[in-house]
């Protein structure tokens, strides 16, 4: 283990999830088996969007073809605050000071900005939030450590136009060319309103005729994330497409006919639509109706665009409120500063910021249903302590839904 035992942060709140506005609270702590020299001991409070992605482009023909790669990458910062928890900052000079073996704790507390994005992570690019310390020891290698933290921003659903709204769409389709064209696949598709939260279940209503001899292997909604990133210099953007959720019928035989009828689709854990605050990703959600032909042909396609929000709409909430998080007590599972009977450090969150709903509760937390990703960043190492696999924490009203799994990745980019 050598003279550095433990060199961790931790929050006081435990889950390490805030909202814009809120002052972030916790300590850091370095255990020492024996003395260690060191110039001191600083900390990092970093805020920032990144995206990157590589094209191929050629240019010549025949033996003169050349195939180059361009990458395109953009960054937006949102704060970068230094503090100096022991000893002297690198700039004054060389001296060093003896940290005495034993443990040490160091508070620190910062104050977030208002109206910042919510934290996010994909492989294309990221919102992150992070606080670092390093032991600076200018004649060898720096020891350091990390931890990532979530922030929620709000998007209040009662504040969006039209969200209350019905949408709807139809379309159809030949499955042959026009030399021995069947009969038309047709499909109508609607839902009872565009606006919903993580944990609402939106309920599916369809008509579907296949006009076509082939059988159509099945229809199913999915729900698509599309990830939009910006690379402003050039206003190059690329586009990438998951699917997060999915409900699936059965086939249709051919000249047969098939109807949903209020079939669910519950909403994962995922962050807000637009990424309201980051000018470099946006965010938008499809939901789609998709009629599968057996055999090689495209899909008939149905999409409608939805907005997920972290809050929900009063008439929603006024007609069926959610159900409090599970353990809820409101005396003591926000209160930790103050409470003695608080329950672990593990199932602490803050309070979201008022909503104007009398009869909505806190909601519960979950990680975003896209999982984990590494989060190894450049100036990071083998030295460096902390997280290594992060997935932001999202706001999830309980419903009596539960989601189903991820499905299996489909992505496209453009």
């Amino acid at each position: 283990m050598g003279k550095l035992n433990i060199f961790e942060i931790s929050f006081n709140n435990g889950s390490g999830v805030f909202y814009s506005g809120n002052i972030v609270q916790g300590y850091v702590t370095v255990e020492l088996t024996e003395p260690m020299k060191m110039r001191g001991i600083r900390l990092k409070f970093e805020g920032k969007a990144y995206v990157h992605w590589t094209e191929s482009h050629s240019t010549g023909s025949g033996k003169n073809r050349h195939t180059t790669t361009r990458h395109y990458s953009a960054t937006e910062k949102y704060f970068d605050q230094d503090v100096l928890l022991f000893g002297i900052w690198s700039g004054q000079g060389s001296d060093t000071k003896e940290l005495p073996a034993g443990r040490h704790t160091y508070p620190f507390q910062f104050q977030l900005p208002q109206s910042l994005p919510s934290s996010f992570e994909a492989v294309i690019g990221h919102v992150r939030y992070t606080v670092s310390s390093t032991i600076d020891k200018p004649w060898k290698f720096d020891h350091k450590t990390k931890r990532v933290f979530t922030i929620i921003s709000i998007l209040d659903l009662n504040q969006q136009p039209n969200t209350m709204s019905r949408l709807q769409g139809s379309r159809q389709k030949h499955l042959c060319c026009l030399c021995c064209k069947s009969g038309p696949i047709e499909a109508s598709f609607h839902i009872d309103r565009s606006g919903y939260v993580p944990g609402e279940a939106v309920k599916l209503y369809a008509e579907i005729s296949n006009g076509a001899s082939r059988r159509m292997d099945k229809s199913y909604v999915d729900l698509k994330m599309v990830i939009v990133t910006t690379f402003h210099a050039t206003t190059k953007s690329r586009t990438t497409v998951s699917e997060v959720a999915r409900v699936t019928r059965p086939g249709i035989a051919g000249h047969g006919e098939d109807s949903w009828t209020g079939e669910e689709l519950i909403i994962p854990p995922l962050p807000p639509s637009f990424l309201v605050g980051c000018k470099i990703i946006d965010i938008h959600y499809i939901l789609q109706l998709n009629v599968d032909p057996c055999g090689p042909a495209f899909d008939l396609e149905v999409p409608l665009e939805i907005i997920i929000g972290t809050i929900p709409l009063r008439s929603v909430v006024d007609q069926h409120p959610p159900m409090p998080p599970p353990n809820y007590n409101s005396a003591n599972m926000y209160a930790w500063e103050t409470t003695p009977t608080a329950p672990s450090a593990e199932m602490l969150y803050p309070l979201p910021p008022p909503s104007g709903l009398p009869n909505l509760p806190p909601p519960s937390y979950s990680e975003c249903i896209t999982g984990r990703y590494k989060i190894h960043e450049e100036g990071d190492n083998e030295h460096t302590r902390g997280n290594t696999e992060y997935a932001p924490v999202y706001t999830y009203y309980n419903w009596g839904h539960t989601p189903g799994a991820m499905p299996a990745q489909t992505k496209n980019a453009s």
